[in-house]
């Protein structure tokens, strides 16, 4: 079991590494994490939902998304609601009191899952959640300490130099565990370091001598292509746009991070409900592409695409985006014949009007259960309490002067929204694509989304990661402008993907102590 010392410590991607890990050693390897807060979710082939860090580390380990690697997923709707998702299925809101008095409750479940897991694989790869040391959440506790005394896990605690003070994080972290809990630390990583390692020795001989625990390994500071879980994420502060270099040795594409000449830029509205922003990482891996998350009327420049991403609380962000000024300028974009795309609760606030009569978003949030959309797109949008989640494929329409670079491309992706949106008649306007929605054993078809002049929307989730779609709609963006990318940019998503996955296994192998790690598989606690 991977634990860390706070959130965004690491642990995920340390876990990802280990499963990658791993496998190359000749193991069947699962994830796993028992609960996850996160909105970046995935809906897996039976059409449940599950959380992306698990999907990404099951990509790492080479096996299928299940929802037995993350049986409880917690989607935040406001500052003390989340949705509560068990097994892939949503059980309701809940409050945070509701939730911590029904946590024990799905211990069941949580052991169901696991057992599920380990009938399959060799190793099984266990993520906590934030701090072991919360000491106030600790007798209720289903993630952590709870976890790794129900799988008797041994456990490897990871701490994050970078935000400073990792010393005081490992070892404050040991004294706030009563004696049985460190009985299952195995060691220490210090993780996203910057430096010269041999600077760290008398810190880390102290620290052993102190905590009576070993340090397993330093880990850089790794500039890592792969999918990040949430909000913490570095991507959402900064502009991406990695130049990419290829060589024998890094085939077929390695990036390299750092200024290049962007000839299409491209804003994605960071919504304050921001949901699956990876959704757009295709884009940024673009040579010549500059894709920036922005969240004020300051920072939104000139942009030749603006993105509206997915919300989990859509009215709740529309009134923010009206309220922030940012409506103003996404309007002015599309006045000026460039290009607005809304991805699922972005393309609901596209519309003319957002309807919730049953309360499934507003509630008793004191919102307004009605309000108008932007008005770029002639949709008018009803929120129901039944959640569509689904894998779709199939192909876009012959969309108008914006997007026709796009008619008749192959997408495929995913849709996780509640509520529908139906094109006026008459409007003249025209659905997105024509889908094929797989859910388990049943197929249907459908249309989906609109597009008017150079806006469109779609509910579909994850359009760019497969084949050129990210590609021509940045190339398009370009030649409006006279402008041409680069041959370079058209790469395989998958091939891309596993170089990053073998990458951060080395990375990881090389300052790791694996022969510690199978010790403690073989020892256990």
């Amino acid at each position: 079991m991977v634990q860390g010392t706070m959130s965004n410590a690491g642990k995920s991607l340390i876990a990802a590494a280990l499963c990658r890990i791993f496998r190359q050693d000749g193991y069947r390897v699962a994830p796993f994490k028992s609960q996850n807060m996160a909105l970046n979710s995935f809906i897996t082939k039976e059409g449940l939902e599950m959380g992306r860090a698990q999907v990404v580390q099951a990509q790492a380990a080479g096996v299928e998304p299940s929802v037995s690697m993350n049986p409880i997923l917690l989607k935040p709707t406001g500052d003390s609601v989340s949705q509560v998702i068990v097994n892939g299925e949503v059980r309701g809101n809940f409050s945070a009191q509701e939730y911590f008095a029904m946590k024990q409750s799905l211990v069941p479940d949580i052991r169901k899952a696991y057992r599920r897991l380990a009938e399959d694989a060799d190793v099984i790869v266990i993520e906590g959640a934030g701090s072991p040391a919360e000491i106030n959440l600790k007798d209720h506790d289903i993630v952590n300490m709870g976890m790794a005394r129900l799988a008797g896990a041994p456990v490897l605690l990871a701490g994050d130099i970078d935000r400073g003070g990792v010393f005081a994080q490992l070892y404050g972290t040991v004294m706030l565990l009563d004696e049985e809990e460190r009985q299952y630390i195995k060691g220490f990583v210090i993780n996203k370091f910057r430096g010269d390692r041999s600077i760290l020795t008398p810190g880390l001989k102290q620290l052993e001598g102190l905590a009576g625990k070993p340090v397993l390994g330093v880990i850089p500071y790794l500039k890592i292509d792969i999918d990040d879980e949430d909000s913490l994420s570095e991507r959402l502060t900064g502009t991406e746009h990695p130049a990419y270099t290829v060589s024998e040795q890094t085939a077929p594409l390695t990036p390299t991070y750092g200024r290049h000449q962007a000839l299409v830029e491209i804003v994605v509205i960071r919504l304050p409900r921001l949901s699956n922003f990876t959704d757009f990482s295709q884009l940024a891996r673009i040579p010549g592409v500059s894709l920036r998350y922005v969240d004020s009327i300051r920072k939104f420049g000139q942009p030749d695409i603006v993105i509206l991403p997915g919300s989990k609380s859509t009215i709740a962000d529309l009134l923010w985006l009206r309220e922030s000024g940012l409506e103003v300028l996404i309007k002015k974009t599309a006045a000026q014949g460039r290009a607005v795309i809304g991805i699922c609760g972005g393309y609901q606030m596209l519309g003319e009007t957002l309807r919730d009569p049953d309360g499934v978003e507003t509630g008793e949030s004191g919102l307004p259960q009605f309000v108008r959309g932007i008005g770029l797109l002639p949709v008018d949008t009803i929120f129901r309490t039944e959640k569509t989640r689904t894998q779709v494929r199939g192909e876009i329409f012959g969309p108008a002067r914006g997007f026709d670079a796009l008619k008749g491309r192959q997408i495929e992706g995913y849709e996780i929204h509640m509520g529908s949106s139906v094109i006026r008649e008459g409007s003249g306007a025209e659905p997105f694509a024509r889908l094929r929605a797989q859910s388990g054993e049943i197929c249907r078809e459908k249309e989906d989304g609109c597009t008017a002049g150079t806006v469109c929307g779609t509910y579909v989730h994850g359009i760019f990661d497969v084949g050129d779609l990210a590609w021509r709609l940045a190339e398009s963006a370009a030649e409006k402008k006279g402008l041409r990318l680069t041959e370079g940019a058209s790469l395989s998503r998958e091939t891309f993907r596993e170089r990053q996955y073998d990458l951060l296994a080395a990375a990881v192998r090389q300052n790791l102590d694996m022969e510690a790690v199978y010790r403690m598989l073989e020892e256990g606690v």
